[in-house]
């Protein structure tokens, strides 16, 4: 068979540990799991069954990274608001994930369905001459490329447009079919993209079965910040932007995650209204949080989540804090990545001299990661300083709100991470180069731990970006 199922809970559990064990699934036509029952007063009274929402996403566990926790979170907790969904995703045992995050597992809700189907990977040559998973975003910000490197770079960007997982595409739309044809009824189809590929396959739904599309489309397409480096010809570039264009054009929803990517992807065509555009953002699991905040009394630590690279610019905020420890002794000033540094980044901490004081800590599970959050004092972001990063609002900025830690944010002022983080009271951009205003910033901390070593921030500022709330709105989006 081309696919197989699962459901929630248990089971979801047991196909995220695939790798370490064989799960007997079920076969041929797929079988509706119990009806759940709608409870929101906003869903219609009227409703014979809750709404039905398939949800198309590569990224699923057992992948792990920023990618999958959008999709993940609003499966979470759509039954929670009326809405059934079910989810088509890759074969773990096929699928190419960045990093594993098994826990993500225990997310998926009992009685969710989980369609695993098989894909084509062009690149599994490449793992097989260099040992090596290709890198996230496709070549792209390697600083040191070899080669054979360079080849794949090169045919990435000009022979799979607008992605290599484009492969999966034909399985995922036959395992839909197989739904359809059964009798299945959906109220709407979601496509969750990066890789942008994903979204061909709701504009080939769309034109087949006119279904509702709801486009979900965490980061820009042919504007994302590595985009120029993939070396398209003119052939390739026009080919995307036509594809980038249709998707947009044809959806019937396009979900963002900030002001200013509508803003990029409203001035695509005259044909796409600003109404047609919604901002939903990543927002933060309230689940995710129940464990008590827990600064450290003997350091003023400055935390760090997620990947950092050079790109990101906090050459000038190292300086600043090694400035910091020189002007106030009594403050011993530690700092924490957690997750993948580059080794540029790594250098400049060294010529910073602030080795002694700076703690590495490789991948770490989602849960993990969080208990990072609540252990430090204050908390570290960086937009990256490429194009249009004004429209760059990481996920981790609403986790780090959720943790009510003050924010150091490196990065470009009047951005949406600015505004978001003003807003709630917790920080406001530092831009790359203004070396005077980070070391005030962090004069006025350490000011502050002499006084009190717990800087915590009033609870209850974010609330409105909790996934609970987000995923109430996505369920307005299923039948307006």
């Amino acid at each position: 068979m081309w696919f197989r199922h699962t459901t929630g809970g248990t089971a979801a559990r047991a196909a995220s540990s695939a790798f370490k064990s064989n799960q007997k699934t079920s076969k041929g036509r797929i079988c509706l799991p119990s009806r759940l029952v709608c409870s929101l007063p906003l869903l219609p009274v009227s409703a014979v069954r809750p709404l039905r929402l398939l949800v198309i996403t590569y990224y699923w566990p057992p992948s792990g990274g920023a990618g999958v926790q959008r999709s993940l979170k609003f499966v979470k907790h759509l039954p929670q608001v009326g809405v059934e969904p079910t989810v088509i995703t890759v074969d773990p045992h096929q699928g190419a994930y960045p990093v594993l995050d098994e826990s993500l597992a225990a997310d998926v809700p009992a009685g969710v369905r989980v369609i695993r189907t098989s894909t084509f990977e062009p690149f599994d040559s490449y793992k097989k001459l260099t040992g090596k998973q290709v890198p996230y975003g496709g070549f792209v910000g390697e600083s040191k490329t070899s080669l054979v490197g360079r080849l794949f770079k090169f045919v990435r960007g000009n022979l799979f447009i607008p992605d290599a997982r484009r492969g999966w595409n034909r399985y995922a739309l036959r395992a839909v079919a197989q739904l359809l044809e059964a009798g299945e009824q959906f109220d709407a189809v979601l496509t969750s993209s990066p890789p942008h590929s994903t979204q061909l396959i709701g504009l080939e739904l769309k034109r087949r079965y006119g279904l509702r599309w709801l486009a979900d489309m965490r980061d820009p397409w042919t504007d994302i910040y590595y985009y120029k480096e993939l070396n398209h010809t003119p052939v390739a570039r026009w080919l995307d932007a036509r594809y980038e264009r249709h998707v947009l054009e044809q959806a019937d929803a396009i979900l963002v995650t900030s002001p200013n990517t509508k803003r990029l992807f409203q001035h695509k065509s005259a044909q796409i209204g600003a109404e047609a555009i919604h901002v939903l953002p990543n927002g933060y699991d309230e689940d995710d949080f129940r464990l008590p905040s827990q600064p450290p009394h003997n350091a003023l630590l400055i935390t760090h989540t997620g990947t950092i690279s050079e790109t990101y610019h906090i050459e000038q905020l190292l300086r600043a804090c090694a400035e910091c420890l020189r002007r106030h002794p009594a403050v011993p000033l530690r700092l924490r990545f957690v997750g993948k540094v580059s080794e540029g980044v790594q250098r400049q901490v060294q010529a910073a001299g602030l080795a002694q004081q700076t703690e590495f800590v490789p991948f770490v599970p989602h849960d993990e990661s969080v208990g990072y959050l609540l252990r430090a004092t204050v908390l570290l972001m960086a937009i990256p300083d490429v194009a249009n990063n004004l429209g760059i609002l990481p996920g981790k900025v609403f986790e780090y709100l959720a943790a009510n830690k003050p924010i150091l944010c490196v990065g470009p002022t009047g951005s949406d991470a600015d505004t978001l983080l003003q807003a709630c009271g917790a920080g406001h951009a530092l831009p790359y180069d203004n070396y005077d205003m980070m070391l005030t910033r962090l004069e006025a901390l350490a000011v502050q731990w002499q006084r009190n070593p717990n800087l915590d921030l009033p609870a209850g500022r974010a609330t409105a970006y909790s996934r609970r709330a987000l995923t109430r709105q996505l369920a307005a989006l299923i039948k307006p």
